[in-house]
């Protein structure tokens, strides 16, 4: 019997081709505080990498919104000079004069209706003049005080509206509230504009490629799988660690704090993706179920002042320097409390991971900027060497390396050549900038071209939000209540506190 048409021999036929890069199709990019530092950084570098690769279409057009008093000109220079300084990918005069096409600027303030209405008739405009198609995304680089004014104007002028065919989409910088109430009212309040599946949540690190390499790497490797689990797993230890202070953040980061600024978002969702079960598939929807599951079946540890530390770093030295502590930096208030090292032990309440402790830490002015995840495995029941033998033997380790030299390292016991039976700690590596010949892309190149595309697996949906933050305001709640932060000198791996915490337990932090 011959097959019909799209059946038959090859299954496969109609299916997407992986391997073939995904191409954004007719749009465009509205920037609000795009004179800041991120959009200088990393937006707009982003755009350019992008265009550079072949990601965009050719009328892609790009929108910057401020206070400054710019001719679509100046913005096009700011452009320039951003990609120029930061972009990834070579220059290319070609790339850009077509780039450039797209570029328009709009003055004026989030509460000004006559420059809402200048966006309207600007993205009109390129609509026309670009084939834009009416797709636009708009991606609030503002101070989160600032998130209700511009929702709601866009709502006010009809921008976020889609006609048939089109869409508009909003894209969110954390941090996404301050604690779970006020992440509750911003959530009602751009959910009062924006339907969920128009609204993407911006958290980097969701982006870098060895994040993505967790899923890769545990479920399509049947070697890790099984031993995924509390029957072989001691712990698991989650790190990020930055080697400098709040350099000029003072205004933004005290009161807010290591906590909320790093475990709320990054930790908590780099926690769900290590312990997560296997999804159904890699959708967006069937990827926040199971890390929805995950994150509400976390338990707080019973003695919160056990459990979890909160500190600042003191004066100390930093990369042979001689650095101030944090009471110390212009701007912050001599009496404040305010935690610039956090580390907390929380369990995951399910069959997988019972009784399996997950240590989180992050902090300021540390040994050095690394962020992993350490998967220490249990020590065998039983070994036939002699104590002298393994007395430099540590456990099994699974070390996924997500900055700054990203990869995977396994830590095992091996034979020390000689005629003794000694047996030592040996690392096997793997390194991405070895592997593979292209280099990573950025996280914002991944996370915008996804916006673009309407991909919405690596944004954090409205409950994982929540659910992040019922679980780190009792104990922001306890810290408010209870005594002051320890201190650690600059340039270590901070407080003794923290290292008792898994002394207690037989255990230690990893020091990278």
């Amino acid at each position: 019997m011959t097959p019909s048409p799209g059946t038959g021999a090859n299954p496969l036929r109609d299916a997407a081709d992986r391997r073939l890069p995904r191409i954004a199709g007719p749009s465009g990019l509205v920037i609000f505080g795009v004179t800041g530092d991120l959009s200088r950084k990393k937006l707009m570098p982003a755009v350019y990498d992008l265009a550079n690769r072949g990601l965009l279409p050719p009328g892609f057009s790009l929108v910057g919104f401020a206070r400054r008093e710019w001719a679509n000109e100046d913005f096009a220079q700011e452009v320039h000079d951003a990609v120029k300084e930061h972009a990834r990918t070579p220059f290319r005069e070609e790339v850009w004069q077509q780039l450039i096409q797209g570029m328009r600027f709009v003055q004026g303030t989030f509460d000004d209706d006559d420059a809402f209405e200048r966006l309207r008739e600007t993205i009109g405009e390129l609509d026309k003049a670009q084939g834009t198609g009416g797709n636009f995304a708009f991606y609030l680089s503002v101070p989160p005080s600032a998130f209700p004014v511009v929702i709601q104007q866009l709502k006010k002028h009809g921008l976020a509206d889609q006609s048939s065919g089109s869409w508009r989409r909003a894209v969110i910088e954390k941090p996404f509230g301050h604690d779970l109430k006020s992440a509750e009212e911003l959530n009602a309040t751009v959910e009062e504009v924006f339907a969920p599946d128009q609204v993407f949540r911006i958290d980097h690190y969701l982006g870098k490629e060895t994040v993505q390499n967790i899923l890769a790497l545990r479920f399509a490797n049947q070697m890790f799988e099984p031993i995924w689990t509390r029957s072989f797993v001691d712990h698991v230890q989650i790190t990020m660690a930055e080697d400098i202070g709040i350099g000029g953040r003072a205004g933004y980061y005290d009161g807010i704090g290591a906590a909320r600024d790093v475990i709320q978002n990054h930790l908590l969702q780099l926690l769900a993706l290590t312990a997560m079960e296997e999804p159904a598939s890699f959708d967006a929807d069937a990827l926040a179920a199971e890390k929805t599951k995950v994150l509400g079946a976390v338990k707080l540890p019973k003695d919160l002042g056990r459990d979890t530390v909160f500190a600042q770093y003191a004066a100390g030295w930093q990369g042979g320097e001689k650095v101030i502590g944090y009471l110390e930096e212009d701007g912050i208030d001599a009496k404040s409390k305010t935690d610039t090292y956090a580390a907390v032990k929380l369990e995951v309440d399910n069959r997988r991971w019972a009784g399996v402790p997950f240590y989180l830490r992050t902090g300021k002015r540390l040994g050095r900027r690394v962020t992993e995840i350490a998967v220490v495995f249990q020590r065998a029941p039983h070994s036939p060497f002699d104590h002298t033998s393994t007395e430099e033997l540590g456990q099994n380790a699974l070390v996924i390396r997500v900055q700054p030299d990203e990869g995977v390292t396994v830590r095992f016991g091996s034979k020390v050549p000689g005629t003794s039976m000694e047996v030592r700690d040996v690392s096997m590596d793997f390194a991405y900038g070895e592997s593979f010949t292209e280099s990573s892309p950025e996280a914002y190149e991944r996370l915008i071209l996804d916006v673009l595309l309407g991909d919405a697996n690596l944004f954090p949906r409205t409950e994982e939000v929540e659910l992040s933050w019922k679980i780190l305001d009792p104990i922001e709640e306890y810290w408010e209540k209870h005594g002051k932060p320890a201190q650690y000198p600059s340039g270590t791996w901070g407080p003794a506190e923290a290292d008792e915490m898994l002394e207690r337990n037989g255990r230690s932090w990893r020091r990278p």
